[in-house]
């Protein structure tokens, strides 16, 4: 028989605790942090990664971690997360339940090269770690994928581009805000690895996106879920705005994605607004 409580206590064998957010009259803590005071001054990104990790980022992991968040903003309408939010919104399926129904077509296969992509690195590193150097580790890596014909790897390689422009654009922002360590230097021997393979002379696998942020985070000290969060963060935005499109096209048509056109504006430059 369980112990009866002492008198003047109660006791709550269900109790828990969460370190995320405080909610009192009049008064809301994110990790600590009034939220009002947080609105207006850290952006989205800088929010999300004190949600996510449970202390606000440095200035430069902050814009490491809003271009991360704006490079997965969309991808386009072929992609099965953004079918199926089309094919939902299609049916007449409120936006929520579209949105939801693109997340839930993330899988090992569209969404998972970031976690897989990690894990590689990872592999180079404890390599590199045990004594050789990180080329060397890349190389045997990249050996041992062509035996097994484990290719394309994680993190590399585009149906489209032959170098994709958001990996560049990321890496080199890594690059210079001076947090490009350990991990992007792996990153980089295992793609000069792959173009130098006899065997893959012929195949184009440039680091992708994917690849670039798992390496990004690795050096900024993310952990692999909370990367793997950025992802489906990132990805609510289009599929809001690819729904809510559909919406407003004929219901219940069949949605054939190598059949669309982009009909939107011609390509058009971004003032630069930072002071």
């Amino acid at each position: 028989m369980s112990p009866k409580p002492t008198a003047g206590t109660t006791r709550h064998d269900t109790d828990w605790g969460t370190s995320l957010t405080h909610i009192e009259p009049n008064r809301i803590l994110v990790r600590g942090y009034p939220l009002d005071e947080m609105m207006g001054r850290l952006h989205f990104g800088e929010a999300i990664y004190l949600l996510l990790t449970g202390e606000l980022p440095s200035p430069s992991i902050g814009r490491l971690v809003d271009a991360m968040l704006v490079s997965f903003i969309d991808h386009g309408a072929t992609p099965p997360s953004t079918l199926a939010a089309r094919n939902a919104a299609t049916t007449g399926a409120s936006l929520r339940s579209s949105v939801a129904a693109g997340v839930l077509g993330f899988g090992r296969h569209y969404g998972g090269d970031i976690l897989a992509c990690r894990q590689l690195l990872d592999d180079g590193l404890a390599r590199a770690r045990a004594g050789t150097s990180i080329a060397q580790a890349a190389s045997d890596l990249v050996a041992t994928m062509v035996s097994n014909e484990q290719l394309p790897p994680p993190g590399f390689g585009h149906r489209y581009h032959t170098k994709d422009p958001r990996a560049t654009r990321l890496l080199q922002l890594a690059h210079e805000l001076e947090v490009d360590h350990e991990y992007t230097q792996t990153i980089r021997a295992l793609e000069h690895a792959l173009a130098i393979h006899p065997a893959l002379k012929d195949r184009s696998l440039p680091i992708n996106v994917d690849g670039a942020i798992a390496a990004v985070c690795g050096d900024i000290g993310v952990p692999p879920e909370v990367a793997d969060a950025f992802l489906i963060i990132s990805r609510v935005p289009g599929l809001a705005a690819h729904a809510l499109e559909e919406q407003r096209l004929s219901p219940m048509r069949v949605i054939d994605p190598s059949s669309h056109r982009y009909d939107g504006p011609t390509e058009r430059r971004l003032v630069d607004r930072r002071k």
